[in-house]
């Protein structure tokens, strides 16, 4: 199949990993049906194999329950969109790689420095198109962010403040209860939550980061500081009408208002309350935050420099509400103070501020992180359907080299000491 495709017909997708993410980009193809279609699924949950399958109307011989199963197959889609656990991203993005599917394969690319450079390598040699999910590289804040440095708005970047408040409640689903709580299951916590951030910062200072130092630890959610009189189980507590992290109420609350998607369909495919009470009795969506066996940290500091002594600090906290990021960027002319979706400027030699809203919010998935949920799809879609690679912001370079800055910051925060990159 020729790179170069003719845009008469849609995009076919293969998605593997029908979960939340894997779902999401699905959605792409209903709301653009002209562009993209799904044409095959690979998830070993039923129900959520099934539910894919019956909104995309895809045919019985392209479902299957493991991806080796669509991978001993002809190729039969023009892209796959690897959505499985971190830890089970390599061995499937090498397999379609060699069958020459394009790829889009959700961040983090893999949780080891040697994993990530083997994918490189892989895409590289089968000279597929691919991109991360780098997703905030999409927005639209992000390019009025770009636009305004590349046009002087602030100067010479020389300093960079950058704050990702992950949120308790948020923290306590999917760092403390949820699939990202271990380690060994997952990766560490800034590679599976912060290295959007990373990757962000490289791509607005847009030099390559030479030396790291970081400082973080798990202070919160450890045994030690679980109540007296608390339960192991929040529908079995005493102190739980009292604990901001109890899942009875973080739940409950999303169904009575009518959330029926993220968070609560990680719990239960029955998103009622009945559903959700049934979870959470013997789930591990409802188990005390100071009852789990999580190890990942709740906070984190990133100290970064780059080329030309450009220096930037990040910063991840689980204790913040829920959120959009904050960033503040000095420059030799001007400073910036943005909030993911307003960007305030104040002009040194003018001494007046202006301020520029992206119109970027949107909660649903095609609208997620911003809108860069829908622009990353439509971005390689259409770098699918023409060949033009251009359109890809977060391809195998610049994400290998902006993990491989993670990699050295994680070691950096282990060992105490300032490590090159």
């Amino acid at each position: 199949m020729s790179e170069h495709k003719s845009t008469s017909r849609p995009v076919s997708l293969l998605i593997v990993g029908a979960g939340s993410r894997g779902q999401g980009y699905a959605h792409y193809a209903t709301a653009a049906p002209d562009r993209a279609r799904v044409v095959g699924v690979a998830e070993p949950r039923r129900d959520r194999r099934e539910r894919l399958a019956l909104e995309h109307a895809i045919p019985g011989e392209n479902v299957f329950d493991d991806w080796l199963a669509a991978a001993g197959r002809e190729r039969f889609a023009d892209a796959v969109l690897i959505c499985t656990p971190d830890a089970e991203h390599e061995a499937p993005t090498l397999a379609f790689a060699r069958q020459g599917y394009h790829i889009l394969l959700e961040k983090p690319m893999a949780p080891t420095a040697e994993a990530c450079r083997r994918i490189v390598g892989a895409v590289r040699e089968a000279k597929v198109i691919f991109a991360v999910c780098h997703v905030m590289r999409y927005t639209a804040f992000t390019e009025e962010v770009k636009r305004l440095i590349a046009g002087g708005a602030v100067g010479e970047v020389v300093n960079v403040q950058h704050l990702e408040p992950v949120g308790f409640w948020h923290q306590a689903h999917s760092y403390v209860r949820g699939n990202w709580r271990k380690e060994s299951e997952s990766s560490s916590m800034l590679l599976a939550k912060s290295c959007h951030d990373l990757d962000w910062l490289r791509y607005v200072i847009d030099r390559p980061c030479r030396r790291v130092s970081s400082f973080g630890s798990r202070v919160h959610f450890r045994r030690e500081n679980q109540p007296a009189g608390a339960a192991d189980r929040c529908l079995e507590c005493a102190v739980e009408p009292a604990c901001p992290y109890s899942a009875k109420r973080i739940y409950l609350e999303a169904v009575r208002k009518g959330h029926t998607g993220w968070p609560v369909d990680v719990l239960t495919s029955q998103p009622t309350e009945a559903g959700v009470l049934a979870s959470l009795a013997t789930g591990s969506y409802g188990r005390c935050v100071y009852a789990c066996d999580n190890d990942v940290v709740d906070h984190q500091v990133v100290n970064l420099e780059y080329d030309g002594g450009v220096a930037a600090s990040f910063t991840m906290t689980a204790f913040s509400p829920m959120m959009g990021r904050l960033t503040r960027i000095g420059g030799t002319r001007g400073w910036m103070d943005a909030d993911g979706t307003h960007i305030r400027l104040f002009d040194f030699m003018t001494g007046e501020w202006r301020t520029i809203d992206t119109e970027a919010g949107d909660a649903g998935i095609l609208g997620g992180h911003g809108g860069g949920d829908g622009r990353l799809m439509a971005a390689f879609v259409k770098a699918v359907a023409t060949g033009d690679r251009s359109l890809i912001l977060s391809g195998p370079d610049e994400t290998l080299e902006s993990h491989l800055t993670v990699f050295a910051a994680e070691e950096a925060r282990r060992t105490g000491r300032v490590l090159p990159v």
